[in-house]
C-alpha cells in the first residue's frame, strides 16, 4: 500500500482573522444539574488537578530559564501527588458505577465522563469501558467469529510476517508459538475475511494487539470491527489510503497556522509531514510511545475519535520546536525516534493537558476535508487526461519504510 502524493494546504490571507484554527467556545453545560454532590466534588478535584499540572508545567519552564524559582514546582508537584492518591481511590469506585449505569452516564453526565476518560480509564475497567464506548457489546458479527477462523484468507502470509514484529518485547507476544501471536493472527485473519476490500494493512496489528492485552479475542474482534466502521480507521487502511492523505493535509494546515517557523524549517530540510506523522494516524501513537502513555491516548480516542491524534501530534511539535529548529533532516529523524517517545513517561497527564491547549476547530477541519476532496478530484481528472494522451502518471510515495522505522 502506498501514500498518495499530497499537496500542502495554503493559508488564505484572511484565514488568521476569520477561519483560524481556534478552540471552540464552550457553551454552559447542564451536566452539573445531573450530578450528585459527590460527583460534583470529584469534578472539582479533577479540574483542580488540571490547574496544578498546568502550574507545575509553567514553573518547570521558568525553572529552566532561572534556578531562582526552583521551590515552586516542588510545592505544586507534591500537592498534585497528594490529590492524586485520593482521586485514584474515588475514581476506582466510580468507574464500577459508570460501567453498571452506562446509558445514564452517556446521556446525562457527559462532562464528568469526558474528564474521567481524559484522566485515564483504570486498567481493570478498560475491557468493558472500551466495548461500551464503541457500542461493541452485542454485535452479530461475534457469532461469525469461530466460523471465520475455519476459513482461509489470501492475507495469511502477510499477517504471519507482520505479527512477529508487533510488540516483540511484550511478554504476551514473545515467541513464535506464543498465545499472543496466535490470537493476534486469528483476529487479523477474521477481519480480512469480513472486509475483503481492506483485507490486511500494516499497522493495524498494533491496534488489535492492544485490544488483546485487555480482552478475549472474540471481544477484541468486535471492537476492531467497530473501530474500522465508525472511527475512520477503515478509510485510513483502504488500499488507496486516501484518508491518510486527508489527515496529513489537515495536520499540515495546523502546523502551518500554529507553528509557522517550524513549518518553514521542515520545508527547508525537505522533512515531509508523512515522514513522522503517518504512523501517528495509522497506529494511534502505539508505535511512538511506551504502552502506558499510548494507552492513555487510546482511551481518549475511544471517546473522542481522531481529534486526539491531531492534538497530541501538534502538542509534541510545540514542546520540541526549539530543539527541532536546530537540527537537519537526519537529526530530526533521530530526535523523533529517540527523544520524543519518552518525554512524558513519568507524567502522561501533562501530555493530555498540553494536547487540550492546542487550538482545534472542527468546522475548519471539515472545510479542509472538502478542499482536499476537490483537489484530489481535479488531480484524478488530470491523470485521466494524461493517460488519454499516453503519458505515464507519477508513482505515489510509499509509507512502508516509515512504519518500519517506528517498529
Amino acid at each position: 500500500m502506498s501514500l498518495p502524493t499530497m499537496a500542502s494546504p495554503t493559508l488564505s490571507p484572511d484565514s488568521s482573522s476569520q477561519e483560524a484554527l481556534s478552540a471552540p467556545t464552550c457553551s454552559p453545560t447542564s451536566d452539573s444539574e445531573n450530578l450528585s454532590p459527590d460527583e460534583l466534588e470529584l469534578l472539582a478535584k479533577l479540574e483542580e488537578q488540571n490547574r496544578l499540572l498546568e502550574a507545575d508545567s509553567k514553573s518547570m519552564r521558568s525553572m529552566n530559564g532561572s534556578r531562582r524559582n526552583s521551590g515552586s514546582s516542588l510545592v505544586s508537584s507534591s500537592s498534585a501527588s497528594s490529590n492524586l492518591s485520593h482521586l485514584e481511590e474515588d475514581t476506582w469506585i466510580l468507574w464500577g458505577r459508570i460501567a453498571n449505569e452506562w446509558e445514564e452516564w452517556r446521556r446525562r453526565k457527559e462532562k464528568l465522563l469526558k474528564e474521567l476518560i481524559r484522566k485515564g480509564i483504570p486498567h481493570h475497567f478498560r475491557a468493558i469501558v472500551w466495548q461500551l464506548l464503541c457500542s461493541a457489546t452485542d454485535m452479530p458479527v461475534k457469532n461469525q467469529y469461530s466460523e471465520l477462523l475455519k476459513m482461509s484468507s489470501p492475507c495469511e502470509k502477510l499477517i504471519r510476517r507482520d505479527i512477529a514484529r508487533t510488540y516483540p518485547e511484550h511478554e504476551f507476544f514473545k515467541g513464535q508459538d506464543s498465545l499472543g501471536q496466535e490470537v493476534l493472527f486469528n483476529v487479523m485473519k477474521a477481519y480480512s475475511l469480513v472486509d475483503r476490500e481492506v483485507g490486511y494493512c500494516q499497522g493495524s496489528a498494533f491496534i488489535v494487539g492492544l485490544l488483546l492485552m485487555q480482552m478475549p479475542e472474540e471481544e477484541a474482534f468486535c471492537v476492531f470491527v467497530r473501530l474500522m466502521q465508525e472511527y475512520r480507521l477503515r478509510e485510513l487502511f483502504k488500499p488507496s489510503m486516501a484518508e491518510l492523505g486527508l489527515c496529513i493535509y489537515q495536520f499540515e494546515y495546523m502546523l502551518q497556522e500554529q507553528l509557522p517557523d517550524l513549518n518553514t524549517h521542515f520545508r527547508s530540510q525537505s522533512f515531509h509531514t508523512s515522514m513522522y506523522a503517518s504512523s501517528w494516524f495509522l497506529t494511534l501513537f502505539l508505535t511512538t510511545f511506551p504502552l502506558p502513555v499510548a494507552t492513555r491516548v487510546f482511551d481518549i480516542f475511544m471517546y473522542e475519535g481522531l481529534e486526539i491524534v491531531f492534538r497530541v501530534g501538534l502538542a509534541l511539535l510545540q514542546v520540541n520546536q526549539t530543539e527541532l529548529m536546530q537540527l537537519d533532516m537526519e537529526g530530526m529523524s533521530q530526535y523523533f525516534q529517540r527523544v520524543i517517545p519518552h518525554q512524558f513517561d513519568s507524567c502522561p497527564d501533562k501530555l493530555v493537558l498540553k494536547a487540550y491547549q492546542v487550538k482545534y476547530n472542527p468546522k475548519k477541519m471539515k472545510r479542509l476535508e472538502k478542499e482536499y476532496a476537490a483537489m484530489k478530484s481535479k488531480e484524478m481528472e488530470e491523470q485521466i487526461e494524461i493517460k488519454r494522451c499516453g503519458v505515464g502518471a507519477p508513482v505515489p510515495t510509499g509509507i512502508s519504510s516509515e512504519l518500519a522505522t517506528q517498529q
